[in-house]
């Protein structure tokens, strides 16, 4: 998923990605994998694990699929040892741009998002030109139908949130990594059903962007998703949304 903190960008994408459902599948089985590695086959304790199968669940992964992801993280079957690496640059307007990328070949995957920076006229930069833009924070979604402003801040900050935002029909919900459980905790506990919960990189600031700088964005940000090794692209990019 890209994006900063705003659950229409995160929508967008997900819609997009309905052309690439197979290549989902992959990247969401190979992070369970890695967090099972990790951690253990168990998600409680396991926040890594938790957070993965919450994306493969939101995302409707057969269920077989997470089993095998599972053995193969806990030694059961055989397969490649992956490395976690995030590369950083600027996109269009210089917006900071993130990657996360888990690959079993450190070349293969350097040269692959080099080359979509360059084929879109952006640069990769050194490591930490843009990483210190970015906090990680836990985002919970609700859609307005599920709970009104005055329960979800009541249940969420006594819970330990940072802040409650309306976005659209939508509630969000910021947390530190930290506070993520006992939110998440209170929020089932309140019979509040969330939409999207994820510990996800969110900017400081954000950059704002007319049309054609949000196409160039979308542009680039396809690509690099494009990419078997790329799990994750973040930005601080402020897009024009979709016309409805």
């Amino acid at each position: 998923m890209s994006g900063h903190s705003k659950w229409a960008n995160i929508k967008r994408k997900k819609g997009k990605n309905d052309a690439i459902r197979g290549k989902i599948t992959t990247k969401i089985g190979r992070e369970i994998t890695i967090a099972v590695r990790m951690g253990g086959p168990d998600p409680v304790g396991n926040m890594r694990l938790k957070l993965a199968l919450q994306k493969a669940k939101e995302n409707n992964i057969p269920k077989d699929n997470i089993k095998r992801a599972i053995q193969k993280g806990a030694g059961a079957t055989e397969g490649q040892n992956y490395e976690e690496i995030t590369y950083e640059g600027y996109g269009p307007a210089g917006v900071a741009v993130t990657v996360n990328v888990l690959t079993d070949n450190r070349n293969r995957a350097a040269a692959e998002v080099r080359h979509v920076f360059s084929k879109y006229g952006n640069s990769l930069g050194e490591t930490g030109c843009v990483g210190w833009m970015f906090k990680s924070k836990g985002i919970f979604v609700v859609s307005k139908e599920n709970a009104d402003e005055d329960q979800i801040m009541e249940v969420a900050l006594e819970a330990g949130a940072d802040d409650v935002k309306t976005e659209g029909e939508e509630f969000e919900i910021v947390t530190t990594p930290e506070a993520f459980d006992d939110v998440e905790k209170a929020l089932a506990d309140a019979g509040i059903e969330t939409e999207h919960a994820s510990i996800t990189m969110v900017p400081d600031n954000t950059i704002t962007l007319d049309a054609e700088g949000t196409e160039k964005l979308e542009k680039l940000i396809d690509a690099l998703e494009d990419l078997d090794d790329v799990q994750d692209v973040y930005h601080n990019g402020d897009m024009v949304e979709d016309e409805e």
